[in-house]
């Protein structure tokens, strides 16, 4: 029953961070939707069943079956992961990341900001966004989108939260492609 709460615990937590995120980056009805499909039954008993308290349970899971099932839905469902934008290229025969609409962007920020922060704890620094993806940077990102989200974690690395969720309120997140 520990790992029932812990994880119920930790992903209402991580939600409910990413929501006052999205907030101050003015996608209020973002926030409010947020990793919604975290508490269905697929997700979340699988969740709890690898829940650890210290990563994401979804680690635990490919290691023990070589993939995670609750990832698979999860990405599926939620557009704020850059996994959600692939399709199939007709001229390469092969599927594709495509560019993530800048709203999405903006909360994958917001996510990333809100995981590294429940991870590390007291011990969060605005460096550790950018720090865990230059570790993860083999994942496949469009180009433009890369380049969108890294601009934002490395602002927010130099220039602080304040700043940096005062740029894409204000000037991001209308910005022309």
């Amino acid at each position: 029953m520990n790992k029932f709460w812990g994880h119920l615990r930790t992903i209402t937590k991580h939600r409910h961070k990413v929501i006052w995120h999205c907030f101050k980056a003015g996608i209020f009805r973002q926030g409010l939707m947020h990793d919604l499909s975290k508490y269905s039954p697929c997700e979340f008993f699988k969740g709890v069943r690898y829940y650890q308290g210290t990563r994401s349970p979804n680690e635990a899971e490919r290691e023990d079956i070589g993939y995670s099932t609750a990832w698979i839905h999860h990405k599926g469902r939620n557009p704020h992961h850059f996994e959600y934008w692939t399709d199939y290229n007709l001229k390469t025969k092969q599927v594709e990341p495509v560019p993530m609409p800048r709203r999405y962007i903006i909360e994958m920020f917001c996510d990333r900001v809100a995981a590294s922060k429940i991870y590390k704890g007291d011990s969060y620094r605005d460096s550790d966004p950018i720090d865990y993806y230059r570790r993860e940077k083999s994942r496949r990102l469009h180009p433009d989108t890369a380049k969108e989200i890294e601009m934002l974690l490395n602002m927010l690395k130099d220039k602080g939260e304040k700043e940096t969720f005062g740029y894409i309120r204000t000037e991001f997140k209308n910005k022309k492609i």
